[in-house]
């Protein structure tokens, strides 16, 4: 009888461990979609996991690993997650299908555990994000990038001047902490109001604040990646959230005094905060239309409106502005600031490029006394063409996710494809850095070639091969912020110096294993050289 009872336990513990653990690997097997070899547990997570990988290598492993098919289904430890590497499918699903798949993964934690980041624009889901990214949508309108632009081009001239000061022959920086500070101080200048100096005052409660919530070599960052991928029910229940109690209560309480002073001062600046505060106050403007020619790699927001138009009344809260300016914040501290240093890294080691982009620049600051304007910044060509190759080889974010929100079923593009049927929370995944990096779609792809979206070229590129700032209705809605203050940084850099590389410089960069994002050993070290 004993015996029996033995059998029958080990029967039903087999039976939960394949069930529970064991039969999730198989998803994408059974529908006939070409997958992994995921181990248990740990999925395909494992090279990250246990740092044999860092994350562009394991993106690219990844999308090589069966190199004919449109996708690849691979596991999240045990979430079934569907690889999209063919720029066909990626326009169906997150494009012309978007609304079966509008939300990011599971990215929030409980609004009572971390009300700060569960509220901002990239955490939200469903019908709460298309508000507010109607609502938000007005900020970032070409328009307002002008009224903006002389708070970001003075910030861009301060940094470049700083650094005259020191009356070196050549500088070495770490050029990723040194535009930390810079975006710091625009961020800090165009959204909060505040004046904030991060080279005079290295140690400003800004810089700290950005350098702690940006920090993803943290294993306490990991583990929290790893909760809400898996047991989001974790959190909740020991009252975790994504943000420390110290960078929460800063923001909120800089945000409240913000808000307040306005408000008794009547104080009114050509930012986020003050058209959220329209927005509250129910007399925000009509959106206005765009009208000029930001660049190639802009998200063009009027495309997006069909699934983003906001008809509802949306109540904003002082918390609701809090969370829109932490995640513009850190957006500018660590992805953008990270694009600039790449740029930057490139042009220390193509010389000829730096060159042919400096003459641009010099043609263009005669004409306008070296304070050029936003016009003469956008139409600034080849500016645009180093900055867009830039953001090929070095997009913002190196993958994006979508969940499917409703059931979906994928049909057969072609006869060798299966059907997919997707259910409610199914997740979605787009490899951009290798799909920017693929020889199908770019020749010679690790090469720096700003030509590849020159007028005659770019209409060459596939819709679909090149999203830096993301793709469809989702994707970064500050993208038009981003380039403005990258170029306006790059114009002042190599205007007065050359960028070279040092004896410290590597050549590949080499990104830490121990980090969720692409972050690279040591920084990225170069030279400036005065001119």
């Amino acid at each position: 009888m004993i015996m029996y009872w033995i059998f029958a336990a080990i029967a039903l513990i087999a039976l939960i461990i394949w069930k529970g653990y064991l039969k999730p690997y198989s998803h994408w097997k059974n529908m006939g979609v070409p997958q992994t070899r995921p181990w248990f547990i740990f999925g395909d997570s494992w090279p990250t996991m246990f740092r044999a990988m860092d994350i562009k290598e394991w993106i690219d492993w990844l999308y090589n690993m069966h190199p004919n098919s449109k996708y690849v289904g691979m596991y999240q430890f045990f979430l079934p997650t569907l690889v999209l590497k063919d720029p066909e499918v990626i326009k169906q699903l997150t494009i012309k299908d978007f609304d079966y798949f509008t939300d990011h993964s599971n990215f929030a934690v409980s609004e009572e555990v971390d009300p700060l980041w569960s509220k901002n624009l990239f955490a939200l889901k469903g019908q709460r994000w298309r508000d507010m990214r109607g609502v938000l949508s007005g900020s970032f309108t070409s328009n307002k990038m002008r009224i903006m632009y002389e708070l970001i081009r003075e910030e861009a001239e301060k940094f470049a001047n700083f650094f005259k000061i020191k009356n070196e022959d050549m500088l070495e920086l770490n050029m990723k902490d040194s535009f930390c500070r810079y975006t710091t101080d625009v961020i800090a200048s165009t959204s909060f109001g505040i004046k904030v100096n991060s080279l005079e005052t290295p140690n400003n409660d800004f810089y700290i604040m950005g350098k702690e919530v940006s920090d993803f070599t943290k294993i306490t960052v990991l583990l929290k990646f790893i909760a809400v991928t898996i047991c989001p029910w974790f959190l909740k229940l020991f009252n975790i959230g994504f943000l420390s109690k110290k960078v929460s209560a800063f923001f909120t309480n800089i945000i409240e005094e913000t808000v307040k002073l306005r408000e008794e001062k009547g104080i009114v600046r050509p930012d986020m905060i003050n058209l959220l505060l329209e927005i509250k106050r129910g007399c925000a403007k009509k959106k206005e239309e765009d009208v000029s020619d930001d660049g190639f790699a802009v998200i063009k927001e009027e495309e997006n409106a069909p699934a983003t138009h906001h008809k509802r009344t949306v109540n904003i809260t002082n918390q609701d502005i809090a969370s829109q300016a932490l995640v513009f914040f850190l957006a500018g501290f660590d992805s953008v600031s990270s694009a600039m240093s790449y740029t930057s890294y490139e042009l220390a080691l193509n010389p000829e490029i730096q060159a042919k982009l400096r003459k641009e620049i010099n043609e263009v600051s005669e004409k306008c006394n070296g304070k050029p304007s936003y016009e003469d910044i956008l139409g600034m060509k080849y500016m645009d063409m180093v900055v867009s190759e830039s953001l090929r080889k070095w997009p913002v974010a190196p993958a994006a996710d979508r969940i499917c929100v409703k059931p979906y079923t994928l049909k057969p593009m072609s006869p060798e494809d299966p059907t997919i049927t997707f259910k409610v929370k199914d997740t979605l995944w787009i490899p951009i850095i290798s799909i920017h990096r693929d020889e199908k779609y770019y020749p010679d792809p690790e090469k720096f070639i700003p030509e590849r979206f020159s007028e005659a070229n770019k209409g060459n590129i596939l819709p679909c091969t090149y999203m830096p700032f993301g793709v469809g209705p989702r994707a970064c809605i500050g993208s038009r912020f981003a380039l403005l203050e990258t170029k306006a940084v790059i114009f002042y850099l190599l205007k007065n110096y050359e960028i070279v590389p040092t004896k410290n410089t590597k050549n590949p960069l080499k990104f830490l294993r121990r980090s969720v994002a692409l972050t690279p050993e040591g920084g990225v070290p170069l030279g400036l050289k005065l001119l």
